[in-house]
């Protein structure tokens, strides 16, 4: 997670940012927050009917296609690979696979 956390009220509803990653400079992913399949609100929602959300909570949403193993054949990530996350208006996350 990072490299920021960003309080809701920075950004509008719906979501309309720019999410990308990149594997060794490679663009892998390019999408964008609108093509959710569900909206933030929704997920909220539907988390709510069976969990009590917390303040700090996280939730994951899952990731635009691109992924390693969708490629013929599939790139998976091995050691020394660089990976990049980028979401617009937060920044960009950098790990090194170990």
């Amino acid at each position: 997670m990072g490299p920021y956390l960003v309080h809701k009220s920075v950004f509008d509803l719906p979501l309309e940012l720019d999410v990308k990653s990149f594997v060794n400079g490679e663009l892998r992913q390019n999408s964008n927050t609108k093509h959710m399949i569900f909206s933030i609100p929704r997920i909220i929602s539907e988390l709510s009917q069976s969990l009590t959300l917390m303040p700090g909570d996280v939730i994951s949403t899952g990731t635009p296609e691109g992924v390693g193993m969708g490629f013929n054949p599939p790139k998976y990530l091995k050691r020394g690979d660089v990976v990049e996350c980028y979401v617009e208006g937060i920044g960009t996350l950098r790990n090194v696979v170990r």
